[in-house]
């Protein structure tokens, strides 16, 4: 039996009754959230609406000038990170999701820009110990649709392009793109801008690195058939420090055998054992990786991969719908799985849906990070109303933030989707992005 939006949020102590809104500002009538941090309030500002006790401050916007004087922050805030910095500050590393189209490409800047063609990158923000914005400048240019990515253990980032595109192709790039970029916070000049070509070529969405055996787990965000796989990397010098991942490794797939798409799985809690199967080309240079043949047995699917982190001694990655009518298996509005790389299996630990609750908040999720409770926090990306949730280490869904900046047209208001969640290295304080209009927040409040 499934398990939806309706009851996970009801088991969260919402009662669904009355106006969707009413439902988390805790008016006409709804009971109170009795998990997380209670019903969210509208914002007088219309930014982003927050549980009371919470506050936010926009560190960052679209259009406004780096500190730096290089240009415009950019466009299409996606997947971030934050990292110590001298006397209790924080360095936040946030991706561009820049296509040939955007209206404020990462400014090119010399030692940093991988192909200058390419609009997307990375902006890397400094703050001290009182959270102000201290300077913001280009931390990596000239790579494409930066979407998410993911810390490693020696405090670097990896950024992730979630594009194919070939030099001389449509995109009229001068290189090929499609691959994961080191960016070190401390300084982005040492990393470069480098391409890790032995983690394959392919959509990458997110990233996460086992931080005990130094293995790298991938996700790769396809939309049409044949679907997306989740892939792991074995560096030849695992947990070798910043630069390591050039030296190469092996990138491998997962098989779960006798489950060739994973949307057909919709009961959370089931689990099933894992092999790992060799990728004949991860340089895709003839055939995209997902098309390639991976002998008997095959290899499984899934639609749109997106966010992927590390916690619980697991790696936690998530699909973030998937439809029947584009070639699924099955239908849902998103799952969160669990690989526990020690017994060798996954398990569907959260369901969002079905069908039937659409008019609900909580489908597509995104990106994910660990919150200070031990559970999750996930960015949704789906339509309407845009929300970050938390999910509990029970699977339990509780609303965390909403970003009230409607950035449709009268009659039909839109809200950009959120991305890039992740806490300070204390725990004491959420950043966030609002994808469109490109807005970074931290938020702060009573966290468990």
């Amino acid at each position: 039996m499934s398990v939806t939006r309706r009851s996970l949020l009801a088991a969260a102590g919402v009662t669904f009754g009355g106006a969707l809104g009413a439902l988390f500002t805790g008016t006409a009538g709804a009971a109170p959230v009795t998990r997380g941090y209670g019903p969210l309030l509208p914002d007088p500002d219309r930014l982003l609406d927050l549980p009371a006790g919470f506050s936010y401050r926009v560190l960052s916007r679209a259009g406004a000038p780096l500190r730096s004087g290089e240009g415009a922050v950019p466009a299409n805030c996606d997947g971030m990170a934050a990292f110590r910095a001298p006397g209790h500050g924080v360095r936040l590393v946030r991706n561009h999701e820049n296509r040939v189209t955007a209206p404020l490409r990462v400014p090119a800047v010399e030692g940093l820009t991988y192909d200058p063609r390419a609009l997307g990158g990375c902006t890397l923000l400094e703050l001290d110990a009182t959270g102000r914005v201290t300077a913001e400048r280009v931390a990596l240019a000239g790579t494409a649709v930066n979407c998410a990515g993911g810390r490693t253990p020696w405090n670097t980032w990896l950024s992730c392009e979630e594009t194919e595109d070939r030099a001389g192709g449509e995109a009229g790039y001068a290189e090929d793109h499609g691959y994961v970029f080191e960016v070190d916070p401390a300084d982005p000049y040492r990393s470069g801008a480098v391409p890790l070509t032995a983690m394959g070529r392919f959509a990458h969405e997110a990233v996460a690195v086992d931080p005990y055996r130094g293995v790298v787990y991938e996700t790769e965000d396809a939309f049409v058939k044949p679907f997306g796989l989740f892939y792991r990397f074995l560096p030849a010098r695992p947990l070798g420090g910043p630069g390591s991942l050039r030296a190469g490794g092996a990138l491998e797939a997962l098989r779960v055998p006798g489950v060739p798409d994973l949307s057909v799985v919709a009961e959370p809690g089931a689990e099933f054992p894992v092999e790992w199967v060799p990728v004949p080309d991860p340089s895709a240079a003839g055939t995209p990786i997902r098309f390639q043949d991976f002998g008997p047995g095959g290899i499984t699917h899934a639609q749109k991969l997106e966010g992927c982190y590390w916690g619980d001694g697991g790696v936690h990655f998530v699909s973030s719908y998937a439809r029947g009518g584009e070639g699924a298996g099955a239908d849902h509005h998103g799952q969160v799985w669990l690989h526990d790389p020690r017994r060798g299996t996954v398990r569907l630990d959260v369901l969002f849906g079905p069908a039937t609750d659409v008019q609900l908040p909580g489908d597509s999720p995104d990106n994910i990070c660990l919150a200070p409770d031990g559970g999750l926090m996930v960015c949704e990306d789906g339509g309407g109303a845009q929300y970050v949730f938390g999910v509990t280490r029970g699977g339990e869904v509780y609303p965390v933030a909403r970003n009230a900046d409607d950035i449709g047209v009268p009659g039909a208001p839109a809200w950009g989707e959120f991305a890039g969640v992740t806490f300070s290295p204390d725990r004491r304080t959420m950043y966030v992005n609002a994808y469109s209009p490109g807005t970074t927040f931290a938020v702060t409040g009573p966290w468990h």
